[in-house]
């Protein structure tokens, strides 16, 4: 993947003499848009989908959507006529609207599978050719916990502290306070199940700082990448991909287990108003999108219990 990248930017620069801006421009949005994926296998209709869907929740402007949309276009279309694949991936992708976009979602028992897969990961035996889990498997299971539990942002996620469940770094609070857009801070909540998970995680989170013995208080970081330092939002996407595309349901990003999150605590029979302070939401219009979705849902079950809604016509 990173070669072919580099084959395009080059075609870029040389035979299309696109400006040295537009060059790099569209290089970070590839590069950003692959992260993690090694191989052109990776390069499907449904991964570009997910790429604008989180520039949206990141809150992109429109702009950016739609030169993110054209990159991928264009090294689609160059693979083409260079003759590395023989259909564009990207030739159907459509620049999103930034709003009364219906958020793709997991069902509760499907979120549940993917929870549980993980988990089993972060807990399997030793064996032969496998010393067991790792510091890292019990991390990417308990942020996949926290994102579902909280709903909160993948940014948020990758910049909470230690110090941030409940104001002193013990899970047992079942609370974590966040720092979200516009500098805003919130507290969202947890239950029994992520307090335990954290509690494992903590446990071994010294194991994946650096050799050098780096303190809780000089890397106050929750969730730590492979180097010791505070994980990166682009790791935790690769971490959710995985695990949602490895447990049998449509693979979705961190923002997708957001939504999936709010969409349960709807169904559970919260307002939008609880769901507007749980996502850190500024404006009632942003999460009036979920009361769509809510709709949706109960087209279906109407259709498949009522008498009279023509479902055996």
């Amino acid at each position: 993947m990173a070669g072919a990248i580099d084959g395009y930017l080059e075609y870029l620069d040389l035979v299309k003499g696109r400006s040295a801006n537009t060059v790099r421009a569209y290089g970070a949005d590839l590069r950003a848009a692959f992260e993690g994926v090694r191989t052109l296998d990776g390069f499907t209709l449904d991964h570009c989908r997910d790429v604008l869907d989180w520039a949206v929740e990141n809150g992109d402007a429109k702009a950016t959507l739609a030169r993110i949309a054209s990159s991928l276009r264009g090294f689609g279309s160059w693979l083409v006529h260079t003759g590395v694949l023989q259909v564009n991936p990207a030739a159907g992708l459509q620049t999103p609207k930034t709003s009364r976009t219906l958020p793709r979602v997991l069902r509760e028992d499907q979120v549940g599978g993917v929870l549980e897969q993980a988990r089993a990961h972060a807990h399997r035996e030793p064996s032969e050719g496998d010393p067991g889990p790792t510091p890292k498997d019990i991390r990417d299971w308990v942020m996949l916990e926290v994102l579902y539990a909280t709903g909160i942002r993948v940014s948020e996620l990758a910049g909470a502290d230690v110090e941030d469940l409940g104001g002193n770094g013990d899970p047992g609070s079942r609370s974590l306070r966040v720092v979200g857009k516009g500098d805003k801070t919130r507290v969202v909540p947890f239950g029994p199940t992520v307090e335990a998970a954290l509690h494992e995680w903590l446990a071994v989170r010294a194991g994946m700082l650096p050799a050098s013995g780096v303190t809780r208080a000089a890397q106050p970081a929750l969730f730590l990448g492979a180097r010791g330092g505070r994980i990166d939002v682009r790791q935790v996407r690769t971490v959710v991909h995985r695990a949602t595309g490895g447990a049998g349901v449509p693979e979705i990003a961190p923002h997708g287990l957001r939504h999936s999150a709010a969409t349960a605590v709807l169904d559970g029979g919260a307002d939008l108003r609880v769901v507007q302070q749980l996502l850190g939401h500024t404006s009632m219009n942003t999460t009036q999108i979920y009361t769509h979705v809510g709709t949706e849902r109960l087209r279906v079950v109407y259709k498949r219990a009522h008498p009279r809604s023509g479902s055996q016509d």
